[in-house]
């Protein structure tokens, strides 16, 4: 979200305040239904036995609810994403990164809620300059791989597993027998968003994590980076088959506007609700099954990769992708229902100016 600390702001100068909502129309949801959901419950929402279920969307378990929402209801942390929440319904309209021929069900659930306005206008993702990327060396590398056939395994700008995981990961990877690019970050033991924070004592990204002779196993059919990768430049490479995600909405977004299935691999914040939706509602993407001590084998990892890389099962996610992407251009085309919104929203606020 961005804009709900410029309320006060908005209403000192006497001008109508809209929020842009950077999650799907899923989450936003979850918040303004919140409060109700606040309200009706005894216990904590971790413990919950039955799913929350909202107006169009999945069922959420409680395992897959915004680690803000896990927390003692008594918490400073809960209190404060439960005033967020309020916090969202006191605007004059809110703008979302999505469109609703990717959420349908959920579209058509907030055009009967009160006020305030909900208007989508995605999907809104970063574009990249063609000319520039070119000299990347993964750009350079992908270029020899044969269509479809890399896989694409990054977890955001913040994201980070264990070194055990980490490792893990990396066997899988191996197990699968399928190219790939990998865009590597130090491992963390205490957070699943350690990249956020930088490397720990000072320490560099090396590669000592991974298993013993893996770079040298995986030479010419994997790519390891430890810097910036251009993530929209490589999910638009027709080399690219699969991308392995943490699921934020950025990086969901900017893989089905090039049309390329996933594997689901959730962390922290929303991430969990995200995996569901796309999974169980959108069918572009496969979750990872998650063993004990939320640990994900190697088994698991290539077993993952090769449904959608591989089979029946992986055309069907590859047809659904490429719905999707052209569903994506059209929702921002002259006339498209993004563009239409937003067309709206820029003439209810001429009509404000106006005074009429």
């Amino acid at each position: 979200m961005v804009g709900a600390p410029a309320r006060d702001v908005a209403a000192e100068l006497g001008v109508p305040f809209y929020m842009f909502f950077t999650s799907p129309w899923m989450t936003l949801s979850l918040f303004l239904h919140l409060p109700e959901l606040d309200a009706a419950r005894a216990g904590e929402h971790r413990d919950a036995a039955e799913p929350i279920r909202l107006p169009g969307c999945v069922p959420i378990h409680a395992h897959e609810l915004p680690s803000s929402m896990l927390a003692d209801r008594s918490s400073d942390m809960y209190a404060g994403f439960l005033s967020m929440a309020k916090d969202v319904t006191r605007v004059d309209g809110i703008l979302v990164n999505t469109f609703r021929e990717l959420e349908p069900t959920v579209s058509d659930a907030m055009d009967g809620l009160a006020p305030p306005l909900v208007c989508p206008v995605g999907p809104l993702v970063w574009t990249r300059s063609v000319g520039v990327e070119r000299d990347q060396e993964c750009l350079r590398w992908l270029d020899q791989q044969p269509r479809g056939s890399v896989v694409y395994i990054s977890f955001g700008s913040g994201g980070t597993l264990t070194w055990q995981q980490t490792a893990e990961l990396a066997l899988g990877l191996e197990l699968s027998q399928c190219r790939f690019v990998w865009v590597f970050k130090r491992p963390r033991q205490d957070t699943a968003m350690g990249a956020f924070f930088g490397t720990q004592g000072g320490e560099d990204t090396g590669l000592y994590f991974l298993p013993e002779g893996f770079i040298e196993r995986t030479r010419g059919v994997g790519l390891v980076l430890q810097s910036w990768a251009p993530q929209t430049a490589i999910l638009g490479h027709p080399s690219v088959g699969c991308f392995v995600t943490h699921c934020g909405w950025n990086s969901i977004l900017e893989s089905i506007t090039n049309g390329v299935p996933m594997v689901a691999w959730p962390l922290y914040a929303e991430q969990n609700m995200n995996a569901a939706m796309m999974e169980v509602q959108v069918g572009v993407v496969t979750r990872v099954k998650v063993g004990a001590d939320r640990f994900i084998s190697k088994e698991e990892v290539a077993n993952a990769i090769q449904h959608v890389m591989e089979g029946e099962e992986a055309e069907r996610l590859r047809k659904r992708a490429s719905e999707l992407k052209e569903k994506s251009v059209l929702a921002l085309s002259k006339g498209g229902c993004s563009t239409h919104a937003l067309a709206q929203i820029v003439n209810v606020w001429k009509r404000i100016a106006s005074g009429k």
